[in-house]
């Protein structure tokens, strides 16, 4: 079984998309299920996730954790073999799960498998094919759920540039395969954490301060 978990936090703007998005893949409902972790939200995304809680599970913080925090909550909620990450303002094309939940059951000895994403607009047109091997994001990853367990989750310490440093711990016992299929999509917008230049450059000391040799 596959957990895919959407974090969310202030997006009502985009988090119904990447939940149609989520209900509509391929895959047989009985091999997945869909965790929305709500990180205390002061928009309304809380009265969006009303209409979903019987199609989804649906968990509102009543603490704002912050996005490494959301996502180890999802991981420690989600029944699944496999878990994958999808942010609330992006969404998937409808056969990833199938594609990447196929490649890990025939492929045992892989830890995980991402694919690559198209860069999309506001509007969701399709911008920029890009390498999740070249230029790695945060979701689109399926991940075995045992063994980010083994390399101790999300550091919650970090309120930005957590998935580098999750990046480096997985690297450093496991591997990630890309398939070159951009099957991911990764909306560029004003809101996008990576442009908040604080966030990102404490978060970079940080990455520097904990993984410098």
């Amino acid at each position: 079984m596959v957990s895919l978990i959407i974090t969310t936090y202030n997006y009502a703007n985009y988090v119904e998309r990447a939940i149609r998005s989520a209900l509509e893949q391929s895959l047989a409902e009985n091999q997945f299920e869909v965790i929305v972790v709500n990180d205390c939200s002061t928009d309304h995304t809380a009265e969006i996730l009303e209409n979903y809680e019987e199609e989804v599970r649906v968990f509102n913080l009543e603490k704002n954790v912050g996005l490494a925090g959301a996502r180890n909550f999802g991981i420690k909620k989600a029944k699944g073999q496999f878990v994958m990450f999808l942010d609330a303002d992006d969404y998937i094309h409808r056969d990833l799960l199938k594609v990447q939940k196929l490649f890990l059951e025939e492929n045992n000895s892989l830890d995980a498998v991402s694919t690559d994403y198209w860069l999309v607009d506001e509007r969701g047109r399709h911008m920029e094919h890009v390498s999740s091997e070249k230029e790695p994001i945060a979701c689109g990853i399926m991940f075995r759920k045992d063994f980010l367990y083994n390399i101790g989750l999300y550091d919650e310490g970090f309120r930005a540039r957590e998935e580098e440093d999750l990046r480096i711990r997985w690297l450093d016992n496991y591997q990630v395969y890309n398939i070159i299929l951009p099957l991911y999509r990764y909306r560029m917008h004003d809101s996008n954490l990576t442009k908040d230049v604080e966030a990102m450059n404490k978060g970079a000391e940080m990455l520097q301060k904990k993984h410098s040799k």
